[in-house]
């Protein structure tokens, strides 16, 4: 879409137009990366579509945990008793794979690393609920929780069709991870990123000609709901 009365974060970057070429589940936080010119849209799309980037999230799940790592390939489908739900279908749903390692672990919950390698809805929720262990937070297949649904997107990294050169773009953890109690994982602060890395949080110094752009969706608690809803 054209940005005819964008706000600071627009104006600092110079956008005249901007669409995002991939999706996060509405509850869920992190990084979504958006393209800054109509030319650009399919190149980075099929990036996407032709699974050519790594993808990273942070997830709180209920414990117990199957196992240190573990993988799910379980084909996922629309559910059909409930519109917006999708479910695990062996007969007729499309193929799906979550790779996921035990980060951190407190109390009753674990914190996790999730790294899809398709992009199914509901991809990483619904293989950790067939897992024994849903995400805290998700009202659709699991339990509300005050603190919000602990899924975050925190990383991409592909080969730029334009640049030419590897791509690594990490979301800040910091905020999350207090949100659920946990300290945040060796590796994984501030101090993680290296050269060649984008910072999402802040505007590039030299990047008017960039094709693409990165932004994060801020974690925010689930919000009270009121009588009747």
């Amino acid at each position: 879409s054209s940005l005819e009365n964008g706000d600071w974060w627009a104006q600092s970057r110079n956008l005249r137009f901007l669409r995002l070429v991939h999706r996060l589940d509405a509850e869920t936080s992190g990084l979504l990366l958006g393209v800054k010119s109509p030319g650009a849209v399919g190149p980075y799309s099929q990036l996407f579509e032709g699974r050519q980037l790594n993808k990273s999230y942070l997830v709180v799940v209920s414990d117990p945990v199957p196992a240190e790592s573990w993988t799910r390939s379980d084909p996922l489908g629309p559910d059909e008793r409930q519109v917006g739900r999708f479910r695990v279908d062996t007969r007729s749903g499309k193929e799906a794979e979550t790779h996921f390692r035990v980060l951190a672990r407190r109390e009753r919950e674990t914190l996790l690393e999730a790294r899809p390698t398709t992009g199914r809805t509901h991809q990483i929720r619904l293989h950790l609920l067939a897992s024994g262990c849903p995400v805290v937070g998700d009202e659709l297949y699991g339990q509300r929780d005050s603190r919000g649904l602990a899924l975050r997107a925190v990383g991409l990294e592909y080969a730029d069709p334009f640049q030419k050169r590897r791509i690594r773009i990490r979301a800040p953890v910091e905020d999350f991870c207090r949100a659920f109690g946990f300290a945040v994982p060796e590796g994984w602060g501030a101090n993680r990123r290296a050269a060649g890395t984008a910072d999402p949080g802040s505007p590039p110094a030299k990047a008017p000609r960039a094709a693409s752009d990165a932004g994060v969706r801020p974690h925010r608690p689930a919000r009270p709901k009121g009588p009747g809803q």
